[in-house]
Parts: structure tokens; sequence; C-alpha cells
């Protein structure tokens, strides 16, 4: 994950198949640690009220008190993920400064990608590549990948690329290749928006690195990634 502390995170719904499911996921990341579990908006007022909380996955709808409005009274609340299964009702919650919302049933790739926000959140990240080079003693970004069984800290500005290999991810740096088992998708939700783009279904590419472009072919180094046709116009319209 992101360079950042551990999350401390509190898992808040009344359905336990649900609770399941993120604490399933929570466990996946090694940044995360699952510090409680409510069934119920009162359970979680009282948990909050007596141990500290980073992030909280909330669920919209729930007996007695719903999230919204244990949101309304908490006065110095954490970092929010809502959870729901009508998206119309998370709106709301945008109003209450929420990070992000979760639409049920929730995909892992999609939990990722609001997990990565609120770290982003948390603590905002440095500068991409794509700006001037970073201040003496300025930290750089990074994000840690499993490879041969240990966790690789890989610098954001050394991705050149990454590609899809089934269950696998090849990512290119300017210090070699790196083999990790996740999917491209999760791979992409790892890395921000501004600094990386998904050129096709098995290769993203850093901005930063882009030497060159047709409407078919990124070259980056002496490498060509190719543009598919479902990602061709958003890549353009990003590449001006």
């Amino acid at each position: 994950m992101l360079n950042t502390p551990t999350i401390r995170c509190l898992v808040v719904d009344d359905e336990p198949l649900a609770r399941d499911v993120l604490r399933r996921y929570i466990a996946l990341l090694p940044s995360l640690e699952l510090c409680g579990e409510c069934g119920n908006a009162l359970e979680a007022l009282s948990f909050l009220q007596q141990q500290p909380v980073d992030l909280l996955f909330l669920d919209i709808h729930m007996p007695q008190l719903k999230g919204i409005d244990l949101l309304k009274i908490l006065t110095n609340p954490p970092k929010v993920i809502l959870t729901t299964a009508h998206a119309e009702y998370a709106l709301e919650g945008y109003d209450l400064d929420i990070v992000d919302y979760l639409l049920k049933p929730i995909q892992f790739e999609r939990f990722l990608k609001a997990v990565t926000k609120a770290f982003q959140v948390a603590k905002p990240l440095p500068s991409s590549s794509l700006a001037p080079p970073a201040a003496e003693g300025k930290k750089e970004a990074y994000i840690y990948l499993r490879a041969d069984r240990k966790m690789v800290k890989v610098l954001l500005d050394d991705i050149l690329y990454v590609e899809s290999m089934k269950d696998y991810v090849k990512v290119f740096t300017t210090n070699g290749v790196i083999i990790t088992k996740q999917s491209i998708t999760a791979m992409e939700a790892m890395l921000p928006e501004q600094a990386f783009i998904r050129t096709h279904r098995s290769f993203i590419a850093s901005m930063a690195r882009i030497k060159s472009f047709t409407n078919e072919l990124i070259e980056i180094e002496k490498a060509e990634i190719p543009i598919g046709k479902l990602y061709r116009n958003n890549v353009l319209k990003a590449l001006g």
C-alpha cells in the first residue's frame, strides 16, 4: 500500500455477511488493522467514544440509527467509507465529507481503490513524476508489492509500465522487473490516476515515461505498449 502508517479500521454493518467480506478484505492489506466490528450504529457510537479509529466502514441502512445519522452525531469523526446496496443514498454522505462509498456486493478492486483514496486523504502523496523534482529531504511516493515471499518497496517514479499475465502482473521499472500475484485492476487502483493511465486491458503506462505515441501504440524506453480500442479515447484525451 501507499507510504502511510497503519490505519485502524472499524466495520459497522448489521449484516454478518457484509462484515465478513470487509474483514477478509482488510486482512489482505498489511497497512490496515481491524480494531473492531459493530452490528449497529449505537454500538459503534460507544466504541468510538472509547477507542481511536482512523477509518470507518459504515453501512447506511441499519436499525435504530442510520449510518448517516451517526455521522451527524460525531463531533470529530474518523475518515469514512460508506457501504450501501443503493448508490443514491450515498450522495448525502458527501455533504459530511466522506472519503468514498462502496456499493454492495463489494468487489475487492473497488474496495482497494476506496482504501487507497483514504490513504491519500489521510496523508497526501508527494507530487508525481509529472511535477518538478522533489526538494532535498522530501519523501518520495512508493507502494509495496509482494514478490519472492517478501514485500518489495517500489518508488512510483521508477515504474515504467505494468503488464498483466493472467493472475499476475509484471511491473517494469528502471531497476528491473517485479512479478507480483494480483490483477491488473487491483494494481491500477494502487497507482495515482494523475500519473498512470490504463492503455489496454493488459497494460498500464506511466504518463511521465511516455516518449511518443500514435493512435495504436505508446513508446516507453524500448517497449511498445498497445492502446486498446476500449481505452483509446481516454488515452488520447489524456495525452492531448
